[in-house]
């Protein structure tokens, strides 16, 4: 976990593609437990430090992670989530060329406990999954996609590249052979973008992508 910006409200973390966001069965200490930590520390607080949880990331992926620190900028942030105000775009790393080097994926998710399935056409149950795709790196035997996410579905990026032919490296839930040695998927939240909660200013933030050559050896095209 590194800290990428914070001030008295918010604050924005990239986490590694081996940390949870929140507790689950695992008994894993969460993400949300270690910002609680550092800002126990920082500040050297005595008390219980409030943190509130806005969205989360699968755990083998990495990337920017939002945290409210405040009681007040909490349900702003949720809301602002929740109503797409958030811009959010992620790297992708895929083995296949994708036809067409940008374009826009339509989808209808449906998901059951550890897994999504896209369809064509709206089925029941379904929630309809909007994102955009640019192809903007490529190395010998990998391609590097800008995923621009329009809605926020479970495993969305995962799925959806999945069934456009081409699944993310690493990720064997979805359909690639192999996986990672450190069991990441190559899925990065790379920037975010939104209106300050409380302030109003404009935050854009970037994440650098993982150390280590899965990410390396690319060149932009």
């Amino acid at each position: 976990m590194i800290v990428v910006y914070e001030d008295n409200h918010i604050i924005v973390v990239n986490k590694t593609s081996s940390e949870i966001v929140q507790g689950d069965k695992t008994g894993d200490t969460p993400l949300s437990e270690m910002v609680k930590q550092y800002l126990k520390e920082k500040y050297n607080k005595p008390g219980n430090v409030f943190i509130g949880v806005t969205h989360r990331l699968d755990r083998p992926v990495s990337g920017l992670v939002v945290f409210a620190k405040t009681s007040k900028a909490l349900p702003r942030l949720n809301e602002m989530f929740r109503n797409g105000e958030v811009k959010k775009t992620y790297w992708a790393i895929v083995k296949e060329c994708p036809k067409e080097t940008e374009g826009e994926l339509v989808h209808y998710l449906v998901r059951n406990e550890n897994k999504s399935y896209a369809y064509d056409k709206e089925v029941k149950n379904s929630k309809k999954a909007v994102l955009h795709y640019k192809l903007i790196g490529h190395s010998q035997n990998y391609y590097l996609l800008e995923v621009d996410l329009k809605t926020g579905r479970h495993h969305q990026i995962r799925c959806q590249l999945a069934k456009m032919g081409c699944p993310i490296k690493g990720d064997l839930k979805y359909g690639f052979p192999r996986s990672n040695p450190d069991g990441s998927i190559c899925l990065h939240a790379r920037t975010v973008q939104f209106v300050h909660p409380v302030s109003k200013e404009m935050i854009q933030l970037t994440a650098p992508v993982p150390e280590g050559n899965l990410w390396n050896g690319f060149e932009m095209d």
